[in-house]
């Protein structure tokens, strides 16, 4: 990345957090390639928390202007008018992808909203800090078509599309992954949205390994599948993802939709699109749901593909 460069980011950090509602956003997306020599840093606001993370190795002249902005950030009426409380950089090319506070002190389990919903974060001590930011119009149209339906919610994670769901109104939600971690993160996010917990399920399962399971809480009107790019032991994404696709004719309802998900940037829509002609022929590709803005890339199937079949 380029030195010179960082007046560009510091233009954008200033204008980005002066527009930012009182929600958790991603303030700069480097990594959309849209910024010149600045590809490997993104920016997020985690009210009062400003996070960057820096992907790739800098020299010592990179690290020193960045921490220099940011610490002049620090001392501007734009941060005592957004009520900024800690500036934190974490290094995710480094093992462990270790935090480095600037300023203030670090609040690693902050509760956050999106859209109007709370979320518990894990800030620090991993490389994902608990709610995938550029996923936010999923869960959003998720909450809005929610209301009176099964969901289904496959590598569930932190259980977020679930909130989503329950807020809209779902009769139930099952939750699927492998993490029992997670999951518990999860329920947790339920409880802090005031959800009846009876309604939702957290089943720590291997999805290969339980689809009887699964099926006997269906027939479901939605499902939605959120797939790591790869998990060392448990799935590989062009290998295992048809293996899914290929289950949800006997687990959806008539009628039922498919929100099917891929963030690896060497994976296009069109894998997704076949893979259900080929394994799912009864569903129809319908639309791709849109990016938050703030995520734009310079290749959009570079970026987080949502797509949506019924």
């Amino acid at each position: 990345m380029q030195t010179e460069q960082l007046p560009l980011f510091f233009e954008q950090l200033h204008l980005q957090l002066e527009a930012a509602p009182n929600e958790v956003r991603r303030l700069f997306h480097g990594r959309g390639r849209g910024f010149d020599g600045l590809e490997q840093l993104t920016c997020d606001w985690i009210q009062g928390q400003l996070i960057v993370s820096i992907f790739k190795s800098v020299d010592n002249a990179f690290i020193a202007s960045l921490k220099q902005g940011l610490l002049s950030l620090s001392t501007s009426d734009l941060w005592a008018n957004k009520q900024g409380t800690s500036i934190v950089v974490q290094h995710r090319y480094a093992e462990g992808a270790p935090s480095e506070v600037l300023f203030g002190e670090l609040d690693s389990r902050p509760v956050v909203e999106e859209s109007g919903l709370k979320y518990q974060l894990d800030i620090g001590r991993n490389q994902n800090f608990g709610l995938f930011l550029d996923m936010r119009c999923g869960r959003d149209w998720v909450k809005e078509q929610a209301k009176h339906k099964n969901v289904l919610n496959l590598f569930a994670y932190t259980c977020g599309f679930s909130v989503a769901a329950i807020e809209g109104g779902a009769d139930q939600v099952v939750n699927v992954d492998m993490s029992r971690s997670s999951l518990s993160k999860g329920r947790e996010n339920h409880k802090l949205n005031g959800h009846n917990i009876n309604q939702v399920k957290f089943l720590g399962y291997d999805i290969f390994r339980s689809w009887g399971k699964i099926k006997k809480m269906g027939r479901y009107d939605l499902i939605v599948i959120d797939p790591p790019s790869f998990q060392k032991g448990s799935f590989a994404l062009t290998k295992d993802y048809k293996r899914i696709l290929r289950k949800l004719p006997e687990l959806l309802a008539e009628g039922g939709e498919v929100i099917a998900c891929v963030n690896s940037p060497q994976v296009t829509s069109q894998f997704l699109i076949d893979g259900m002609k080929e394994e799912a022929p009864q569903l129809n590709f319908i639309e791709r749901l849109a990016n938050p803005p703030e995520f734009e890339d310079i290749d959009p199937e570079a970026s987080l593909k949502v797509l949506r079949f019924k």
